[in-house]
This record gives structure tokens, C-alpha cells and sequence, in this order.
């Protein structure tokens, strides 16, 4: 189970409009999960920090070259006209404080980030109180777009928010899942709220925002690299009760997802997939490194959800001979080998009964259509297709 939320720092008044701009200026002149960032605001708030900036006043633990690029970023940044730009595209800035901040983010500690981009009508708070983050292989196999979307569609249908990071492949297919139920979903971006990434993921984005939420630590117009796409992965994991890695290979980003979550005292889950298919390497790995494998939509909240959110049972196809009584099964294997006959006296032996209870049991098992009678002695049934099928066909229960 995951720390209580916001178990790191205690609450705080909602953000001002002075704070609120320093914020979304910050977002724009940092990077994600920037912890020199994080101190600053820690020790001195984000007005200081942004002023400090705009003079020129220099900061502790910074290079010369990292303080030159952050007096450029900041020359440039206006957060009025970001502002302005969110609310165009019908987006919001989520402070720390605010009631719908996720609190739960704080355990990033100084890598928390600074604010959040939400666009979409849910408080993320709400929908991040019951929330699992799927995620896997961007070039995945059927089997496994097969599998997110019936895990994604089972947690929906529970009333669990589906997040993941809207990328093709298996986050797409957790999307889909989740939208196809009418559960809510949310997708966490490596760029600003109004891109478009992956281009063909408009429509999937435009679904999202409709029904969910698409969330965003850069501010609008930013373009995703290499390294935000890694700290994405932190917000994933932070953000959510647990993570499912569907499919990964060895090298896949969803693993530093599953290993962000690690960290943060979350739930880590891996499904299991062919031996030999590569883009399920890294998932083996991690269940071989102590991951929970789960198969179905059930064991994943019984991980994550509360205390009596059990998994059902799944008996595997019971067959007519699973029926019978302890007595009737031991005189059907007395019998001897199909197509040979045995007197009663030795099928008695052969179940250790006495003779009349093993009639008896002969008896019932022929009404079942399990043994023949031939004048004084006894056999299996004739093979399937005739009326002995009873005991070799599956019952599914």
C-alpha cells in the first residue's frame, strides 16, 4: 500500500496570484524533476525564486553554465500570455496547496513538480485517489494491446482511474480500454498540455480530455526530449496506487516507471508473456526481482484497493468425474483398461470396499454413463461420441 498522501509536507493555503505566476513561470524556465529547483522553492517560495531570477540575483548548488541557460529561459518567459494559453486550449494551472493538487506527489520530494498543467473537467486529486498507471512497450504485440485493454476496461469498470502516458503501443491501448467502459483516464505528457504527441494520437488526446485528464508538468507549446520523457515517468509512478508493466524488453522506459514506483513504496505489477518474445524480457525480469504478477483486472486491486478488495476465485473446467463422490471415484478407478471387463469381486478389491457397496457405486456410475455391464462383469464406456462422453466432457463452470 502507498504512503498517505502528502506524507512528505503538510498542507498549505491555496496558491495566490503572485505565487500562481511565479509557478508557471518556473515551469517553463526549469526542467522536470529539476531538484535544485525543488530546494530553492523549498527554502526561499516561488516568488523569491522567480524575482531572483528576473534580477539576476544567483542561487545556490548552480554552475555558471546552468545559471547563464536559466537568465536566458527567464529573459524569454512571460506567464501572463502562458496563462492566457492554457485557458485558450481549456487547460488550468494545479498549484501545490490547491484542493485538486494530488497530494500524493509530494513523496517525490525535491523533484515534486512545481506545478501541473490539467486540462479536462475532473479535480486530479479525485481522479488520482484510485488510480493504477499502465504501461509497457511502445512496439507491442497483440497479446499484449490484447491484455491492457482488458485490464484497462476491468479497472473502469471498478471505478479505478486508468493513467498512462497516451504513447502508442500499450499506453494507447490502457487509454482505449478505460474510454471504451466509460471509466476516467488519465494521460500524463513529456510536453506541454496543447501538443499533440504522438501526432497521431490527436483524436485518442481529444477523448482523453472529454472524459478524463491530460496532465503536464511543461507549460503550453513545449516540445517533448529524450530526458522529459524519463521524468514523466516519476509523475506515473508518484501520482498512482500501483503500476502494471503490460509488456517491456529489457531496456524499455517502463521500467524506470516500475522502478520509480519501487522507490515511492508503490505497488509494482508485471503480466507475464511468452518466453520467447523480447518485448517481455524486462517484465520477467522484474517479476524474477520480486514484481506481483497479476492477470486480470481483480488482482490489481486487490493490491492497490482497500482492505476486502479481493480477487475471485478462478477454478480451471471441472469434468464430470470431479463430481463424483470419494466412493464412486475409487470404483471407477478399479476398473481395469478400457475394453477390458473385471468381475465385481475384483473391482471390490481394486477400490477397497466390500463387495455390495462397490455394486452400488457400479450401479450409480452406469446411470452416469461411466461404466457398461457385461452379464456378470464390468467396463468402462464405450469411447466419446456415444453415451460414456459424460465423463471426458468439460463442464465449465
Amino acid at each position: 500500500m502507498m504512503p498517505g498522501p502528502g506524507s512528505g509536507r503538510g498542507e498549505r493555503p491555496v496558491a495566490q496570484e503572485g505565487e500562481r505566476l511565479a509557478r508557471a513561470a518556473l515551469c517553463r524556465i526549469g526542467e522536470p524533476g529539476d531538484e535544485a529547483m525543488g530546494r530553492w522553492l523549498d527554502a526561499l517560495g516561488p516568488e523569491e525564486v522567480w524575482r531572483a531570477l528576473r534580477d539576476g540575483r544567483r542561487l545556490p548548488e548552480v554552475s555558471d553554465a546552468r545559471w547563464a541557460g536559466l537568465l536566458l529561459r527567464a529573459a524569454r518567459t512571460d506567464p501572463v500570455r502562458d496563462l492566457a494559453t492554457a485557458a485558450a486550449c481549456g487547460a488550468r494551472l494545479v498549484c501545490p496547496g490547491d484542493p485538486e493538487w494530488p497530494s500524493q506527489l509530494d513523496d517525490l520530494g525535491p523533484a515534486r513538480p512545481v506545478a501541473l498543467w490539467v486540462r479536462g473537467a475532473p479535480s486530479a486529486r479525485f481522479l488520482a485517489l484510485r488510480s493504477v498507471s499502465l504501461v509497457g512497450a511502445r512496439a507491442c504485440t497483440d497479446y499484449g494491446s490484447h491484455v491492457a485493454t482488458e485490464l484497462a476496461a476491468g479497472l473502469g469498470e471498478r471505478g479505478w482511474t486508468v493513467v498512462s502516458g497516451a504513447a502508442y503501443g500499450i499506453d494507447a491501448a490502457a487509454h482505449r480500454g478505460a474510454l471504451a467502459t466509460g471509466g476516467p483516464t488519465v494521460a500524463v505528457l513529456a510536453c506541454g498540455v496543447d501538443v499533440c504527441y504522438p501526432p497521431r494520437h490527436r483524436e485518442l488526446l481529444t477523448r482523453i480530455a472529454e472524459q478524463g485528464l491530460v496532465i503536464a508538468e511543461l507549460p503550453p507549446g513545449d516540445h517533448p526530449t529524450r530526458h522529459r520523457f524519463l521524468q514523466r515517468n516519476r509523475v506515473l509512478a508518484a501520482l498512482t496506487r500501483g503500476t502494471v508493466v503490460v509488456e517491456a524488453a529489457v531496456r524499455s522506459g517502463a521500467l524506470v516507471t516500475a522502478r520509480h514506483a519501487r522507490r515511492l513504496h508503490r505497488q509494482v505489477m508485471g503480466v507475464p508473456g511468452p518466453v520467447c518474445s523480447a518485448q517481455s524480457h524486462g517484465v520477467h525480469q522484474l517479476l524474477r526481482d520480486g514484481a506481483c504478477l497479476v492477470t486480470a483486472a481483480d488482482e490489481i486491486t486487490e493490491l492497490t484497493g482497500a482492505m476486502g478488495e479481493l480477487a475471485g476465485q478462478r477454478p480451471g473446467p471441472l469434468l464430470a468425474r470431479d463430481l463424483l463422490s470419494e466412493a464412486g471415484a475409487r470404483v471407477l478407478e478399479a476398473l481395469p483398461a478400457r475394453g477390458t471387463a473385471a468381475p465385481l469381486r475384483e473391482i471390490a478389491a481394486g477400490a477397497c470396499t466390500a463387495e455390495p457397496d462397490a455394486l452400488a457405486r457400479l450401479h450409480e456410475l452406469r446411470a452416469l454413463g461411466f461404466v457398461e455391464r457385461l452379464g456378470e462383469e464390468w467396463r468402462l464406456s464405450a469411447p466419446p461420441g456415444r453415451a460414456s462422453a459424460a465423463h471426458t466432457t468439460e463442464i465449465h463452470g
